[in-house]
């Protein structure tokens, strides 16, 4: 009588797990790849040889063993219960070539379940087309285990898994990573615990919704003395497993498979040797970015308008409808220009996240990220840091989080401590309104506009001042660690338009609510700073003025204006801008300015709202906010008050300046302390004080 052993076929989704299996079987399941249809399991048995016959059981595909779905858990459960009469003797992981790094972490995780594993690399015949080699000696001798090179299109390989899996008691059960260096001692206080069960099945029993044998979830929690971690605890230690289990991986791929992109053949291989070219690679992607900053400018100006127009008109029509009165100006002066001041700038945010988000649908970020990697090794960061910065064009604290996929530690904190140079969405409303200030509306060549050319420099300067501060940070901090790099290309393709559709409605709508309710509120009590006083002199500012100057000769509304500069001067905000003023003025500023950048703490954003709100109330006239703005002059020099030299030394100080206490707060989450945020704090104001300083006397 032949004896019958299970063999369980593991994968990720889209590895052609199903096509191994009718190869094994010589049946001929078919299967779709949309989520949920591959949870029931498929199984057949088959005759390996004249006394073993195999029960082969195809299970759903999952990228871990950390399961978020049906598909995940029915693959878990199976795996953890030694009582389960499918129970496997022996797991066959079956992974794609061109994805190896993603597929082992389910190979480690199973592998240290202490069941006999066999490595099986569907997808071989494609190795030399895509420039791939594999040392596979080495790679078995690296994960303790049997590595079969398989082609499930071609037929081939499928002797040799056989024979494999017949030999599966000959493999090593021993751990490609030992539970307890996840944490030493809560894992040797549940090793006391739990003497007679093992360490890594005890660690996904408690970290999963699942429950195996007469090992009960409930139970491992709270008895024996044991003392439980909490959730957000359990959390933070699984995701410092699955940073050590790529630390692993990736050191493992790195002696073990190279990859030669001039030996690939093929149109994406073409593709990818010009787009990660040593010197037509980066050309191309500064193409890509000028014209996107080109566009954002050219396509945004009438909606802008538009928008611009809109809201000055609900501001006088609320005057002219609403009672004279507190509540009437606090609508129109401050709560309509303070929205306006935000709303205005949606489209700009829109079309650059619009166009992000096409470069990573088609798949050219992953490129972007291999490309960078040969810059960012010589700053102190990995490719990988290049989405952080990136992403941080849209907002830093994303960008923070991103940070989280860099396995090295120091790599992480320089990436973190950099990322906000990067210019984020937030820097547009300044740079927007300063660039239009100061910078001529014309074209270069009669092609390229000088504001785009400015903004694409303000962009620039941002990265390359990141990348400059990594590499000094790198050097400071004193950090042993170990870097691996590898990144997986996605083929090209073209991009999911209702997935850009969402990410741009999702991304734009948390600008304007997040940022926009700090705004609005800073808004609201720059209003009433600015409509009330602390003296007489407000109060009795058009007795005073009227009877200062020689109204025959004086039109009412230049009247007016003098009337409403008298009493801004006055308010509670023009006390505390004169304070300030002896700091501010060596850079091209004025009083109105410093309060602007001190309320820009809160959120840059807020620095144009609070502007717009500060000369709506000085005048009533129908000016938008930039001919406002282009009206006011200089109270030391006389002039313009935005000038050139002001300008640029405006536009550095916001290039450099940290403002944003949403970022410290997400950096004080990420790296555990204060002392990282407060050295961005103070370290990046400092030098965004020096740099504008230095800037404005040259240029003034």
């Amino acid at each position: 009588m032949s004896k019958q052993i299970n063999v369980a076929l593991v994968g990720n989704p889209n590895t052609g797990k199903t096509s191994v299996f009718n190869n094994l079987t010589g049946l001929n399941q078919k299967v779709g790849n949309y989520p949920g249809i591959t949870v029931e399991k498929k199984e057949a048995v088959v005759k390996l040889s004249r006394n073993l016959k195999a029960h082969i059981l195809d299970l759903p595909g999952t990228y871990s063993l950390n399961a978020t779905s049906l598909d995940e858990n029915v693959v878990i459960e199976l795996l953890l219960n030694k009582n389960d009469k499918d129970y496997p003797d022996v797991v066959v992981v079956v992974s794609d070539v061109e994805n190896l790094k993603r597929n082992l972490l389910l190979f480690t995780q199973i592998k240290d379940l202490g069941l006999p594993t066999i490595l099986a690399i569907n997808m071989a015949d494609r190795m030399d087309r895509k420039g791939i080699q594999l040392d596979v000696g080495l790679l078995e001798k690296r994960l303790k285990t049997k590595v079969n090179l398989i082609s499930a299109r071609k037929n081939k390989g499928f002797t040799e898994l056989r024979q494999s899996i017949m030999d599966h008691q000959k493999l090593s059960v021993n751990p490609c990573l030992e539970a307890s260096k996840i944490d030493k001692e809560y894992f040797e206080s549940l090793k006391k615990a739990y003497p007679k069960q093992d360490l890594y099945k005890l660690w996904l029993v408690i970290t999963q919704d699942v429950n195996f044998g007469k090992t009960n979830r409930n139970r491992i929690t709270s008895q024996n003395g044991f003392k439980p971690k909490s959730d957000s605890e359990i959390k933070r230690l699984q995701q410092k497993e699955t940073i050590k289990r790529y630390q692993f991986i990736n050191e493992t791929l790195k002696e073990t498979l190279t990859k030669d992109l001039a030996l690939a053949k093929g149109l994406r291989a073409s593709i990818d040797r010009l787009l990660i070219h040593k010197f037509w690679g980066y050309v191309i992607f500064l193409a890509i970015l000028f014209l996107i900053f080109q566009t954002i400018y050219d396509w945004s100006t009438y909606p802008m308008d538009f928008i611009d127009e809109s809201f000055l008109a609900m501001s006088e029509y609320v005057k002219d409808v609403f009672p004279l009165g507190m509540l009437s100006d606090l609508i129109s002066e401050g709560i309509i220009p303070g929205i306006g001041g935000i709303v205005i700038f949606v489209p700009q945010i829109a079309f650059l996240f619009l166009f992000i988000s096409i470069l990573e649908e088609t798949g050219y970020m992953s490129r972007v990220v291999f490309l960078m990697d040969r810059i960012m090794r010589k700053f102190g960061m990995s490719g990988k840091s290049i989405v952080p910065l990136v992403s941080g064009t849209a907002c830093a604290i994303p960008a923070v989080m991103a940070a989280r996929n860099i396995e090295s530690w120091k790599e992480r904190l320089v990436t973190i401590l950099v990322v906000p140079f990067t210019t984020c969405s937030a820097r547009l409303p300044v740079y927007l309104i300063i660039i239009g200030l100061v910078i001529p509306d014309e074209r270069w060549l009669g092609v390229f506009n000088y504001q785009g050319i400015t903004l694409m420099l303000l962009y620039l300067l941002g990265f390359v001042t990141a990348i400059g501060s990594g590499w000094l940070a790198s050097k400071m901090l004193k950090i042993e660690f170990k870097s691996y790099f590898v990144v997986e290309m996605p083929d090209y393709k073209m991009p999911i338009f209702k997935n850009v559709f969402y990410t741009v409605i999702e991304k734009t709508k948390s600008f304007v609510f997040g940022a926009g309710k700090i705004i609005l509120a800073i808004s609201i009590v720059l209003w009433v700073l600015a409509s009330y006083g602390p003296t007489d002199d407000f109060d009795n500012a058009e007795s005073i003025v009227t009877a200062s100057l020689d109204v025959t000769e004086l039109s009412q509304e230049e009247i007016n204006t003098e009337i409403s500069s008298y009493k801004l001067k006055n308010s509670y905000i023009g006390y505390a801008g004169r304070a300030i003023e002896p700091a501010v003025i060596p850079l091209g500023y004025d009083w109105k300015i410093g309060i602007a950048i001190i309320s820009s703490f809160a959120a840059r954003e807020v620095f144009v709202g609070t502007l717009a709100t500060i000369y709506s109330v000085e005048n009533d006239d129908e000016q938008t906010i930039k001919s406002r703005l282009a009206a006011e002059t200089n109270p030391v020099l006389g002039g313009p008050l935005f000038t050139f030299a002001s300008g640029i030394s405006l536009l550095l100080f916001y290039a450099f300046a940290m403002q944003c206490m949403s970022t410290l707060a997400i950096v004080r989450k990420e790296t555990g302390t204060w002392k990282w945020p407060m050295i961005q704090l103070f370290g990046m104001s400092g030098f965004a004080y020096v740099v504008a300083l230095i800037a404005f006397q040259i240029l003034k």
